[in-house]
């Protein structure tokens, strides 16, 4: 049966529903097969801390896209609070919950199965005003796909980070391109909100 959480935003409260656990959605042969496990079934400090950050902004009518959106709720504030939004993940199931929580919630949104390695659909429906993602950099492979997606997408990024060991290479790179600020975040102790603009020239 079904878990469903309330979220405090600050100007809002969300209610998202995810299962119950999600050691019991892993499936061996998609393990097997791309090192697939569930972690959209969880509802993650850094999507409480995006969806945080972007209840406190101003995103009327911004184009919005939001990468591995899980259970949607970053989308979900983004969209309530006035932005066009396309939640992608490339897990179908996650989808499935997005949409759920959206309409529960009273938010609308658009949903897209996307793999990184393959963004051509994702990179169609562009150009976007803001990319949003929350505790995506699993493994350093998951860096480097990202980093080639975000030019494609749109001009600044908002990316909620615990801490983890692909982070600094991530960040080290993007610097390259992107200028970097760290926004607080008191639901990640050791990692942060990381916002990235785009450099100009």
């Amino acid at each position: 049966m079904d878990v469903t959480e309330s979220v405090d935003l600050g100007p809002l409260t969300l209610e998202i529903v995810h299962p119950p656990s999600a050691d019991e959605l892993i499936e061996e042969e998609a393990f097997e097969r791309e090192e697939f496990l569930p972690y959209w079934a969880e509802l993650w400090p850094s999507a409480v801390a995006l969806a945080r950050a972007v209840a406190r902004r101003d995103v009327r009518g911004l184009a919005v896209v939001e990468l591995g959106c899980g259970l949607g709720l970053p989308s979900i504030a983004a969209a309530l609070g006035g932005a066009r939004v396309l939640a992608t993940d490339w897990s179908p199931d996650a989808l499935v919950y997005a949409e759920r929580n959206a309409r529960a919630n009273g938010a609308a949104l658009q949903t897209l199965r996307v793999a990184w390695a393959g963004p051509a659909a994702l990179v169609a429906r562009g150009p976007f005003e803001l990319v949003l993602a929350a505790d995506v950099l699993y493994e350093r492979r998951n860096a480097e796909q990202l980093l080639a997606l975000l030019p494609q997408l749109a001009p600044e990024v908002l990316l909620a980070d615990p801490g983890r060991p692909a982070l600094r290479a991530f960040l080290d790179a993007a610097a390259a391109f992107w200028q970097l600020e760290a926004l607080p975040a008191p639901e990640l102790p050791r990692g942060a909100v990381h916002r990235l603009t785009r450099r100009i020239g």
